[in-house]
């Protein structure tokens, strides 16, 4: 199998504390079980600063927003856990930027594996899921976006990349339950 499925952000501290990321579980969760049969490799990628915040980008009041919101961005909080079924194949990273390739041996571990395909599911879609496809592309990834395990806080928002900006950059949009294809 040469393509894996990558879920980002789906962790407790976003889960219980924003409603649209909690729509995203109950889909991803029915796909892992299909996923892992089809031997697709499941990576979860995880958001957390350090908890003295060396890692913390000066100037950014976005990354500072997240980091005075508490626990649920401190690595090795409980709020960092991953909020869907993880098993003992599955890969799982720490990032401390939006995209799920900044910093992270994300790109290492697929290349070990021979993945040339990418299935991106996670919150939210106009960050993480937007940053991850554009360095997946730069880095020669055949992209896939699941269009229902990935939600957004602004509805719109989310439709628009759905609907426009990927599919316009020859990334294909399906449904979890569509997923995974015979291309995958």
């Amino acid at each position: 199998m040469t393509t894996a499925l990558i879920i980002g952000d789906v962790q407790r501290g976003i889960t219980r504390n924003y409603p649209f990321a909690k729509q995203v579980v109950p889909p991803l969760t029915e796909l892992l079980p299909r996923a892992r049969a089809a031997g697709v490799l499941v990576v979860f990628v995880r958001f957390a600063f350090r908890g003295n915040g060396a890692d913390l980008p000066a100037g950014i009041p976005l990354y500072r927003s997240f980091f005075d919101a508490g626990d649920g961005f401190h690595e090795g909080t409980p709020g960092t856990e991953i909020d869907l079924p993880v098993a003992d194949e599955d890969v799982v990273v720490l990032k401390r930027r939006a995209s799920a390739f900044a910093g992270t041996d994300l790109d290492l571990v697929l290349r070990a594996r021979g993945v040339t395909g990418l299935a991106i599911a996670g919150v939210a879609t106009s960050a993480m899921v937007a940053a991850t496809c554009y360095d997946a592309a730069d880095r020669g990834y055949r992209l896939t976006v699941l269009r229902d395990g990935c939600g957004d806080g602004d509805p719109a928002t989310h439709d628009f990349f759905m609907d426009n900006v990927f599919p316009s950059r020859g990334i294909e949009v399906v449904p979890c339950a569509e997923w995974p294809g015979e291309e995958a």
